[in-house]
């Protein structure tokens, strides 16, 4: 499991950036071109990071979450319990899931090992509206793990936002879909809201280093 969240936190790095410098008009550009200047500011970041680990959500905020579409995977999240809830449910819902996403990835980055990520080759995108970028991370003395990073286009906009990753296999999103499904259905959209409230406040820990 630490080798897999390893080679997610790899390739959440890789994909943030400042939002002036990033050009979403091409999933894979824009995955690539951002990786260097990310991997630079964690690293510069690192002694204050080790004495406040709760700044990787602010890194998190800043530098990822331009490039996440956290409304659409909020509203995947809920699957076929949509037409349960209601719309004012669902706008209180969506901001707590993305705070909730910036506690769980900021969290990832504490397993921060200097990985190296090799990209595929971009593809034509021609008139697809959600492409795979597939990419392998590369660690010393473990077997390459293969994730494949979601991305969808806003047709409006004409950018891609990421929605999902999926790890050997894994879709992180459908994992988070099933968890959560049953207790929408029983318990309702407002509970689900405030359990993830809950954990979306939780201060990141380096629990590989002993830390609780």
């Amino acid at each position: 499991m630490k080798t897999l969240f390893s080679g997610l936190l790899a390739i959440l790095i890789s994909i943030s950036a400042n939002a002036e410098t990033v050009d979403k008009k091409n999933p894979y550009d824009m995955i690539q071109k951002v990786a260097d200047i990310t991997f630079s500011r964690f690293k510069n970041e690192q002694a204050n990071i080790k004495q406040n680990p709760n700044l990787l959500k602010t890194i998190v905020r800043e530098e990822l979450l331009p490039y996440i579409d956290y409304r659409y995977a909020a509203f995947k999240v809920i699957g076929k319990n949509l037409k349960k809830t209601t719309d004012a449910e669902r706008k209180a819902f969506v901001p707590v899931f993305k705070d909730y996403l910036v506690t769980s990835y900021a969290q990832v980055f504490t397993l921060y090992n200097n990985q190296v990520v090799e990209f595929e080759p971009a593809k034509k995108l021609g008139k697809s509206k959600i492409v795979a970028v597939n990419t392998r991370v590369i660690e010393p003395g473990r077997d390459p793990i293969d994730i494949s990073f979601k991305v969808r286009k806003n047709r409006k906009k004409n950018e891609w936002k990421a929605f999902d990753m999926i790890a050997e296999g894994v879709s992180l999103l459908d994992s988070k879909q099933a968890e959560l499904s049953s207790i929408i259905r029983q318990k309702g959209l407002p509970h689900v809201t405030d359990m993830l409230k809950e954990k979306a406040e939780r201060d990141v820990v380096f629990k590989n280093n002993g830390q609780s």
